[in-house]
C-alpha cells in the first residue's frame, strides 16, 4: 500500500510528467493551472496524481482560479486527498496573487473608462463573500485621489452616509465619484435600492457642484455600468 502511494508523489513521475522539473527548465508559464496546483500539494491519493487531484478541484469551480479562491480551507478538505496543510497551502498562494494583482492597481491613477474603475474596484470587492459599498474620490482630470469602503454587509439606502461622503469629497478636493459595490451572487441587475442609493447621491452632489460618475456592480469577473447602461 505504501508503495503504491508513494507512485504518486511528483518525484517519482516521469520526467515529462513532472511540473516541477518542467517549471524550472521551461518556465512557469508554460505549466496548466492543474500542474501549478499539483506542485503545491506535492503529491496525490492512492488512487490518483497531483495533477489528477488538481484537475478534479479546478473542474469543481468551472476551471475558474477566481472561484477556486473564493474556497475556504474546510471546503478545499472535502476533496479527498486534501488535508489541511494542502488547503493551507493552496489558499495562501490563491491570495498571494490576489494580492499582487491588487498592488498593480497602484498604476492605475487615472479612471478614462469604466473598465479603468472596475480594474481599481475588483481585487478590493470583486471577489468577496459579503456585499461592501466603496467610492472613488477623483480631481478635475479624473486622477484618484483616494478610495474608501463606506459599508459593509447587505446595501440599503439607510446605510449610506451621504453627508460623511460629501464632506470627504469636500475635504480631498474632489469634483468626481464613482460608487461601486459587488454582488456575491453572481448577479449583474441593478436593483431598486442601488438606483435609489446612486439617485439620492446624485442630488445631493449636484448642489456642491461634485458629479457622481459612475455606479459600478461587480460580480464574477464582471461588471454593470450605470453610465454605460444609461441608467446614472
Amino acid at each position: 500500500m505504501q508503495e503504491k502511494l508513494a507512485s504518486f508523489s511528483i518525484k517519482n513521475w516521469a520526467d515529462d510528467d513532472r511540473p516541477r522539473e518542467k517549471l524550472v527548465q521551461k518556465g512557469s508559464f508554460v505549466l496548466s493551472d492543474a500542474e501549478l496546483i499539483a506542485i503545491l500539494i506535492g503529491s496525490g491519493s492512492r488512487n490518483e496524481s497531483a495533477v489528477e487531484l488538481s484537475k478534479r478541484i479546478l473542474a469543481s469551480v468551472d476551471n475558474n482560479l477566481n472561484e477556486l479562491g473564493k474556497l475556504s480551507v474546510s471546503q478545499l478538505m472535502r476533496f479527498k486527498g486534501i488535508g489541511e496543510a494542502k488547503a493551507v497551502t493552496i489558499a495562501a498562494a490563491l491570495e498571494m496573487g490576489r494580492r499582487r494583482r491588487l498592488e498593480d492597481t497602484s498604476k492605475i491613477i487615472k479612471i478614462q473608462s469604466s473598465h479603468d474603475a472596475f480594474e481599481l474596484l475588483y481585487p478590493l470587492i470583486g471577489e468577496l463573500p459579503h456585499e461592501e459599498f466603496w467610492i472613488v474620490y477623483l480631481n478635475n482630470s479624473n486622477k484618484v485621489v483616494h478610495k474608501a469602503q463606506l459599508s459593509k454587509g447587505g446595501i440599503t439606502g439607510t446605510l449610506v452616509d451621504v453627508r460623511l461622503v460629501l464632506k470627504q469629497a469636500l475635504e480631498l478636493g474632489a469634483v468626481g465619484i464613482i460608487l461601486a459595490h459587488n454582488h456575491p451572487s453572481g448577479t449583474l441587475v441593478a436593483s431598486a435600492a442601488d438606483k435609489q442609493i446612486t439617485k439620492k447621491l446624485k442630488v445631493a452632489s449636484e448642489a456642491l457642484d461634485i458629479k457622481i460618475l459612475d455606479h459600478l456592480i461587480l460580480a464574477q469577473h464582471q461588471y454593470l455600468s450605470f453610465a454605460d447602461k444609461g441608467i446614472l
